[in-house]
């Protein structure tokens, strides 16, 4: 047996270490295995990515990132710096979302549940996620452990399948009421609630599934993150991600593009009518009172097609590495997985921002309670347009 081995290491020697004496090759391939014995038979050559990951980790490490050097330091000091902007207005922003509109009774209403919900998730992922992320920057390697592995990665899926649903939630929401409008049955706060709950036991779900043995959590290519194992070539690490890329991007998206064909249209088609009624009464607009309502929720419906927009540009770079990983994965770099951890977490900040700006009842609540985070003039939204709370019944069954 040695004596294959010597022979074996002799052709692979001369390949890929030339220089390095063919016993101590094939002393490495007799005495160690696995994550071990790639780490010492690069480390005679060159350094690589995983150099720095603590003993304990390396079983989690796929030999494909052997292959890589060390990412530039500079990578890492712009991805930590980045990431503690992301964080603190990831946690101020939500965090300012969700107290506003607990404390402004005129906000709580049953569509406004779920923008909370929303602004939750994403203060839940920045608060724990975060910090981690930073401090593994610093150190250019993940130094806190498998069992923070874990919870890093649970705590990703967890909040990234609530975020995406909840927003599928306030698309048919939206289609409830503007489609289908006194047809279609009320959103209530016990409803509300309850969607709420299934979300986060659905998202619950797929979190769990690779602690059990379906797929599992292992570090990044850049070995500050961790998330799914998507370069094993087994079937049941495949199957996890194109069942999971279904149930929790593909599906969720074709629900939302459904809603808001229908939406747009039948915004479309009432704006055509009311053209129409105009001019045949020589008027500039028949917009007034009862009129106004479908323009306010043309409009929340125009916001929330900007969030949903915005969460699919941020985790599609993400599915994509995941894709590539399963279906080949010769390309991926480890600067690849940091721009996919990247986009996924500056998700996070668009939420707050795109409702802050829009959403005209919670920018007059912002500025009577916490005046100094708004810019510019905030309009009378009574007199601009009347938003979600005119559109859901309130009413608890």
């Amino acid at each position: 047996m040695e004596s294959l081995i010597t022979v074996g290491a002799e052709n692979l020697t001369s390949i890929i270490l030339p220089g390095l004496s063919t016993t101590t090759f094939a002393d490495v391939l007799t005495t160690t295995n696995g994550p071990q014995a790639m780490r010492q038979i690069m480390g005679f050559n060159n350094q690589t990515v995983v150099d720095k990951v603590p003993p304990e980790m390396l079983h989690l490490v796929d030999p494909h990132w052997y292959q890589y050097p060390p990412i530039d330091p500079i990578w890492h000091k712009i991805l930590g710096l980045v990431m503690i902007v992301l964080g603190f207005m990831g946690w101020s922003g939500n965090g300012v979302v969700v107290y506003v509109f607990l404390i402004t009774p005129s906000l709580k209403t049953p569509s406004n549940l779920l923008v909370v919900n929303l602004a939750f998730s994403d203060f839940i992922m920045m608060i724990i996620m975060s910090p981690p992320m930073v401090i593994n920057c610093y150190y250019e390697t993940w130094i806190l452990g498998p069992l923070m592995c874990d919870i890093y990665a649970m705590v990703g899926s967890l909040c990234g399948c609530a975020s995406i649903w909840t927003m599928t939630a306030i698309a048919l929401d939206r289609y409830n009421v503007i489609v289908k409008g006194m047809a279609g049955k009320p959103l209530t706060i016990k409803k509300a609630l309850l969607e709420i709950l299934l979300i986060w036991l659905f998202a619950a779900l797929w979190t769990i599934m690779p602690m059990v043995g379906w797929n599992r959590y292992v570090p990044e290519g850049n070995m500050t993150a961790c998330g799914t194992d998507y370069l094993t070539k087994d079937w049941s690490s495949k199957s996890y991600i194109l069942v999971y890329s279904i149930f929790v991007y593909y599906m969720p998206l074709f629900t939302i593009i459904y809603s808001y064909y229908f939406i747009v249209s039948a915004v479309a088609a009432h704006e055509k009518s009311m053209r129409e009624q105009a001019k045949k009464m020589n008027v500039q607009s028949l917009r007034s009172g009862d009129n106004q309502n479908i323009s306010a929720e043309a409009k929340l419906a125009k916001v929330a097609l900007m969030t949903i927009s915005l969460w699919f540009m941020a985790w599609t770079p993400y599915l994509a590495i995941n894709y590539a990983g399963i279906f080949g994965g010769a390309n991926i770099s480890p600067l690849n997985t940091i721009w996919g951890s990247l986009f996924a977490k500056a998700n996070a900040i668009y939420n707050p921002i795109v409702y802050g700006i829009s959403h005209p009842k919670y920018r007059a609540a912002l500025k009577e309670k916490l005046p100094f985070c708004v810019c510019g003039s905030t309009e009378d939204p009574s007199a601009t347009v009347k938003t979600a709370e005119t559109t859901s019944t309130t009413t608890a069954a």
